[in-house]
């Protein structure tokens, strides 16, 4: 499971005297996730989740997560809410790690998403950026287009001892996104990792989002192009035009599309495949010793890729006028 750091009873009851939340009456590690070491923790006051923060997330970065939180949840998005110390703070250290302790949001993740839930999430996700749009904090996205190059010189001396050709598609993908990519879109606060299990559901209605550590300062299609990525293939790397359909639909209800955005969806959805694909690339290959945690494949959005080479128009997604 995606525990890096180990917490002792003792590191945990001390962690917990600076909030006011109780006393511990369960404490459980989660296996979902390969960023951060997650728990369940149940105490007298209630359920919560405490998160340690590994590997990529920079600490600097964390009062934007945070106060970004804080923000939609005050605005009626249902997020996780960080949980402030006695002294008023969100942020601890917990075993040499930073740390926060969030509340517990009810739910289930979906693992083969239906129409319903698809235009539930295209519904959520405009309404997050719509939420956002007063956020005064801006953080740039250190896993654009501008990352992919360097993410990439670290693979690709063994891309094709992960799949044959892996290197020289990753080339010719890199070359057309570097020259294509679109400037000027709409953009605000987007999420930019919201998979099917970072979105819960109580039967068919969306319940909540959580894991905003990707969160950035981007444009609001490339949110929707990962999306598209994340709810709309199949392992087999087929493209599901009706979910799409309805994710977009989803979306536009609430916020429609702009005329360049609807252009740009196509090269907007083949980065943000590159982007996943280099990013469990480079897991793949550099699985931290005693990790217990099983790194995503990266094959399954090279598979993606294919698709996404031949679409070029907007329409190959779902969008309809």
């Amino acid at each position: 499971m995606a525990v890096y750091t180990e917490v002792s009873d003792e590191a945990l009851t001390a962690f917990l005297a600076g909030y006011g939340i109780g006393t511990p009456l369960s404490f459980k590690g989660i296996a979902e996730g390969v960023e951060n070491t997650n728990f369940f923790l149940h105490t007298t006051a209630g359920s919560y989740i405490l998160t340690l923060y590994e590997k990529r997330v920079n600490e600097g970065d964390l009062p934007f997560f945070l106060n970004l939180m804080e923000h939609l949840c005050a605005r009626g998005l249902a997020c996780p809410q960080p949980i402030r110390r006695r002294d008023g703070e969100a942020l601890g250290r917990l075993c040499g790690r930073p740390a926060v302790i969030v509340s517990f949001l009810e739910g289930v993740s979906v693992k083969r998403p239906g129409l319903h839930h698809c235009t539930e999430l295209g519904r959520a996700l405009a309404g997050l950026h719509a939420a956002g749009a007063d956020f005064p904090m801006v953080r740039a996205n250190g896993l654009s287009v501008e990352a992919w190059g360097p993410l990439f010189a670290q693979a690709e001396a063994q891309a094709d001892s992960v799949a044959p050709g892996l290197a020289a598609r990753t080339r010719a993908d890199l070359a057309v996104l570097q020259a294509g990519w679109p400037q000027g879109l709409p953009g605000g606060v987007i999420h930019a990792d919201l998979f099917t299990d970072n979105v819960f559901f109580i039967g068919d209605a969306l319940s909540g989002l959580i894991d905003f550590y990707f969160a950035c300062t981007d444009a609001f299609a490339y949110d929707l192009a990962i999306c598209l990525n994340a709810w709309c293939f199949d392992a087999e790397g087929a493209f599901h035009r009706d979910r799409g359909e309805a994710l977009i639909a989803g979306y536009q209800a609430v916020r429609r599309l702009e005329p360049a955005e609807v252009a740009a969806l196509p090269i907007l959805c083949r980065g943000a495949a590159l982007r996943f694909m280099l990013t469990r690339l480079v897991d793949w290959l550099n699985v931290p010793p005693g990790a217990l945690v099983q790194p995503k494949d990266p094959l399954e959005y090279d598979r993606r890729l294919t698709f996404h080479r031949g679409a070029t128009r907007a329409e190959d997604y779902g969008w309809t006028d």
